[in-house]
């Protein structure tokens, strides 16, 4: 299993939103690397769903429920999507400033890459977010 982190604006797509909906086709990433990253997800991979701009917070766990295929949204180009369903909302959201004060999370790519939309987080530091979010699998 892989874990990974997603960001989008809660006025855009909030994991409540999510929550409501049940499934999500996560569509409209144009960003290689993004794109790359998306296209190693696979179904049951964990993810952590942050909101960025409002709140700058992870505040859930997604699970890929289908693996990459091509964006439907596109116009243009070689971009992929993932669906992505709910699977549980942290107790505690966890701040971007937490995590920027925890050492054992200096190395995410949420510090050091912050405008990437989709990105890996290794097992440890995911453990790390749950145990900051006081949330248990």
């Amino acid at each position: 299993m892989n874990y990974w982190l997603v960001k989008s604006e809660p006025f855009v797509f909030s994991f409540d939103q999510l929550e409501k909906d049940g499934h999500a086709m996560w569509d409209g990433v144009r960003n290689y690397a993004a794109r790359n990253h998306m296209r190693s997800m696979q179904p049951g991979d964990l993810v952590l769903y942050y909101h960025s701009r409002e709140g700058l917070e992870v505040v859930g766990i997604a699970k890929v429920s289908k693996a990459a295929y091509p964006d439907p949204t596109a116009e243009q180009g070689d971009w992929s999507v993932v669906d992505l369903a709910p699977f549980k909302r942290l107790v505690q959201p966890v701040s971007l400033k937490t995590i920027k004060a925890t050492p054992e999370l200096a190395s995410m790519l949420l510090i050091k890459i912050g405008r990437l939309s989709v990105m890996p987080v290794s097992e440890q530091e995911f453990f790390k977010i749950l145990e900051l979010g006081q949330t248990n699998l």
